[in-house]
């Protein structure tokens, strides 16, 4: 209860602090009064009020937005009792969620840390062998974090070279077919594994060196550690290179290698959604946007004459 009465003062000494120089009483909310409201904003960004609202440089929009929304409840709340009181404007800190850019590697980067994968100790051991080839196979496929730790190796038809993915995101499986030359790194970590530990604790595809199923924590800090010793840093306006950008990496390299041979990417876009095992093509569309390359070649395709493939 003391807790709560001392946010509602907080709250109260918040609003009796911002809302005078926010909006002027009974102010029309037109063109005239946005100008005045910024230019008081802007007078007042010293105060304590404002320090609230915008607490550094450093934070981010979404959460001068959420403070500003606080305010604005409140002063909602209070407007029921007095109808004298003034409520922020909703768009006066507007903010629309922006999904970030991801990192996406180009192939030499790739085969930096597929290099550096392999100089993991102890030369003689399975480590090299099997972090070698699970990021590979991340890169090759394009499947997420989790889903090669949890195939075993009987989800490996090593005959068809096709992979099941079981009960994975929204408890979907699918079959992913492998490339001729990741089958064949697939096959030859599974004669390392069987070598080294023909009697394995558990039932992986990639064990650890106690035999049992890789942890994905242990997993991603051996790759935070690769992409150090590879000398990868974030590009300007990109995210931080991840496993989980070599799955956008993957995407997008399918999709530009179809714009650039000609090829209908609209009907092929509903089998890169189930490989990729998307709900619906509707969230594999969003690639298009991740690259200039990318949106230029679609729009170039949206403008050519019916029937023309650029």
């Amino acid at each position: 209860m003391k807790k709560t009465t001392t946010l509602i003062l907080a709250l109260a000494l918040l609003i009796s602090l911002a809302l005078p120089f926010l909006v002027p009483s009974g102010a029309l909310l037109d063109e005239a009064n946005y100008q005045l409201l910024e230019e008081r904003w802007q007078e007042e960004e010293d105060s304590g009020a404002l320090s609230w609202l915008i607490p550094s440089a450093a934070a981010q929009p979404a959460q001068w937005a959420n403070r500003l929304g606080m305010v604005r409840r409140f002063a909602l709340y209070c407007s029921a009792n007095d109808p004298r009181t003034t409520v922020p404007l909703q768009d006066l800190l507007p903010h629309r969620y922006h999904r970030p850019d991801p990192y996406l590697y180009r192939d030499e980067e790739i085969t930096r840390l597929l290099e550096a994968a392999g100089r993991l100790p102890p030369a003689s051991g399975l480590r090299p062998h099997t972090f070698t080839t699970l990021f590979g196979l991340y890169a090759a496929t394009g499947l997420r974090a989790n889903e090669p730790l949890r195939l075993d190796r009987d989800d490996v038809d090593l005959d068809t070279g096709v992979l099941t993915i079981r009960l994975t995101k929204f408890n979907k499986s699918r079959r992913v077919p492998l490339h001729r030359s990741t089958l064949a790194a697939v096959r030859g970590h599974l004669d390392e594994r069987d070598r080294l530990y023909p009697r394995p604790v558990q039932p992986s595809l990639f064990v650890s060196t106690t035999g049992t199923r890789l942890a994905d924590r242990r997993v991603r800090a051996v790759f935070a550690d690769l992409v150090d010793q590879s000398g990868l840093k974030p590009r300007f306006g990109s995210g931080r290179p991840t496993i989980h950008s070599l799955r956008h990496s993957f995407a997008v390299a399918t999709l530009l290698d179809w714009y650039r041979d000609g090829a209908d990417v609209a009907s092929r876009m509903p089998l890169l959604s189930a490989y990729l095992g998307h709900v619906s093509p509707a969230s594999t569309y969003w690639y298009l946007q991740a690259t200039p390359e990318l949106l230029s070649l679609a729009a170039q395709r949206l403008d050519a004459p019916v029937g023309v493939c650029s």
